[in-house]
């Protein structure tokens, strides 16, 4: 089977999603709700929410991982147009290692990271153990990220993940947990912490984005 992507067209293929991204970027409109502000961090979110990473703040402060595969060129180099970090990794030991220390020297450097927890390949919503090795290694703290909107603009794709993304105008709210530190917690701990925020996030999304309008948010210079 041919791949469509391949690296004969690579600049197109990147160049094309990223000018859709771009002209979508000008009908998003994205809040804030209870971020701490606190900085260096990891943001974690799921993989079906990646794209909140837009409305995060400050971001050219703010790191991605992204393998070296095929793939991970395209989505790489939209990142990059898009005015992220990058650190690029893979899911083989060495390119892992990689990865890891190049996000740690990043968080030490007072950078941010954002990582899907339980990506790139799943379960879906089991939080695997990459943002709690990086947070108890660089000692900063993990912050959960929910985004949400009601308008029906706000689509959920039929991907693996449920992935969701706004097609046309929309207002979302990036909503974001209590911080949460590894110190004298297990790795089961901390995960067990982050997921139970990222549901309750979820399940708190719609009261949180009513008290959002009533703040009247998006009538606001962001």
């Amino acid at each position: 089977m041919v791949r469509l992507i391949n690296r004969k067209n690579m600049d197109q293929v990147s160049n094309l999603a990223y000018r859709i991204m771009k002209v979508q970027e000008f009908f998003t409109y994205i809040r804030e709700y209870n971020n701490p502000q606190i900085t260096p961090c990891i943001y974690a979110m799921w993989h079906e929410n990646q794209f909140c990473v837009h409305g995060l703040p400050d971001r050219g402060n703010v790191n991605i991982l992204i393998s070296n595969s095929l793939d991970g060129e395209i989505i790489a180099r939209v990142c990059d147009k898009w005015g992220f970090q990058l650190c690029r990794g893979s899911s083989n030991r060495k390119g892992s290692v990689s990865g890891t220390l190049k996000m740690i020297s990043k968080l030490k450097n007072g950078e941010n990271i954002a990582i899907m927890v339980d990506g790139p390949r799943g379960p879906v919503h089991k939080v695997k153990s990459g943002a709690i090795v990086l947070a108890r290694e660089a000692n900063v703290p993990i912050i959960p990220v929910h985004w949400y909107s009601p308008d029906f603009t706000f689509v959920r794709f039929p991907s693996w993940d449920k992935m969701t993304s706004p097609i046309g105008p929309c207002r979302l709210l990036n909503i974001y947990g209590e911080p949460i530190y590894t110190d004298d917690k297990t790795d089961e701990q901390v995960a067990e912490e982050v997921r139970n925020s990222l549901l309750a996030l979820e399940k708190s999304a719609p009261e949180k984005y009513q008290e959002a309008r009533k703040l009247k948010l998006w009538n606001k210079r962001k």
